[in-house]
């Protein structure tokens, strides 16, 4: 199997060290020295789109830019380079999110990918004018998907659920291809919802055996609505030449999170309501010490980040090994980020990609399936 690889678009600020934002913490939390515009933004969807990834995961929430706004003003300077845009069901009408899919599918040659982010803050959702408890919000998402994937399918759809209305919906044209949905979360509700309808469903970076653990169960639900779904994972990188050099970096990532800031994150993120986010936080316990929870996966981003709060660490061959050890418990994506997001883009591209090439793990999306390895003339002659 060919592994599939995304990178991430900081709409909220990069720099090089870690900026926090995201589950819980309130808006404008977010900073970096490399504030988020379109012109940096580019250099990192190229940076990406020339090294092999596939897409680039865009966020949604308050503490950032509008996923929606940015990346179809970017879909444009990209060829290839596919957009996982996360947005939130409920803020808009399914009917309008469809619409809006299958319009960004046409102008952009089918480069939209599409990740259903529930919500898991109540405070944040209520900023947005949405006050349901989050049980309810995921039967909304139910409901939501199924509109949405019947219209894709071209039917009229009327629905009078719990939560949603909605009545001879159709659309005039239809998303071609229809998008992936990519889907996370680790309650029983959002299990519920991953079976019945997305096509990839993400985990966070926890150490394998909780991996695991976690697609068995995901895999079971599936099973039972006659589905069997995709695996990806969503994790930092920090990857170098040498072994050292990669725990230099961590460790100088580490010195940059003063306490107070450690502190203040700490309390914001302990009053999140999101099952994946406690999780998070058990991996570290707000603790600076024994941040390596498993070889090579490394907690210290939690430490001021809401979300995905682990890092694979270590020289580019041992950053291989360990996507590999991912790979066989059965996730084909890997959804990366690293800071500052332009240079470990290529750190990664450029180090990790080529040794999962030699491995037959991967290919370059712009490569031809059955493509030789490149060679260069010359390179075997004898000594003359």
């Amino acid at each position: 199997m060919t592994l599939t690889f995304h990178w991430f678009l900081p709409t909220y600020g990069d720099s090089r060290d870690v900026v926090g934002g995201g589950h819980g913490l309130p808006a404008g939390a977010a900073s970096g020295a490399r504030p988020a515009t379109l012109s940096y933004l580019r250099q990192i969807v190229h940076a990406a789109e020339q090294v092999g990834f596939v897409g680039a995961l865009t966020p949604t929430g308050a503490w950032c830019e509008d996923a929606w706004l940015t990346t179809a003003m970017l879909a444009d300077t990209t060829e290839r380079l596919k957009f996982l845009v996360a947005f939130r069901p409920g803020l808009v009408s399914p009917t309008l999110a469809a619409q809006m899919a299958a319009t960004f599918q046409w102008h952009s040659r089918g480069r939209l990918l599409l990740n259903v982010v529930t919500g898991g803050e109540s405070h944040e959702q209520r900023a947005y004018g949405d006050f349901l408890d989050k049980d309810a919000r995921y039967a909304r998402t139910d409901e939501f998907l199924q509109v949405v994937r019947a219209l894709w399918r071209g039917e009229t759809v009327s629905l009078s659920g719990d939560h949603l209305q909605v009545e001879d919906a159709r659309l005039n044209r239809l998303p071609d291809p229809v998008p992936d949905v990519y889907f996370g979360g680790s309650s029983p509700a959002a299990g519920r919802v991953a079976a019945r309808h997305v096509d990839a469903y993400l985990t966070w970076g926890e150490p394998p055996d909780a991996v695991a653990r976690k697609i068995a169960w995901v895999n079971g639900l599936a099973a039972a609505e006659g589905r069997t779904l995709r695996h990806g994972i969503r994790l930092h990188v920090i990857t170098r030449d040498t072994s050292e050099q990669a725990w230099a970096q961590a460790r100088r990532l580490l010195d940059g999170i003063d306490q107070a800031t450690l502190e203040k994150v700490q309390a914001g993120l302990g009053r999140s309501e999101s099952e994946g986010q406690k999780r998070m936080l058990a991996l570290h316990g707000g603790r600076r010490d024994d941040l390596e929870i498993y070889p090579n996966l490394w907690a210290g981003v939690g430490l001021v980040r809401g979300g995905a709060g682990t890092a694979l660490v270590g020289s580019h061959a041992e950053v291989a090994d360990r996507i590999e050890e991912y790979h066989r418990l059965g996730l084909a994506e890997f959804v990366l980020s690293g800071y500052p997001h332009l240079e470990e883009a290529y750190w990664f591209g450029e180090g990790v990609l080529p040794i999962l090439r030699e491995r037959g793990l991967w290919r370059h999306p712009a490569e031809p399936a059955s493509a030789e390895p490149a060679s260069i003339p010359f390179a075997t002659a004898g000594a003359q």
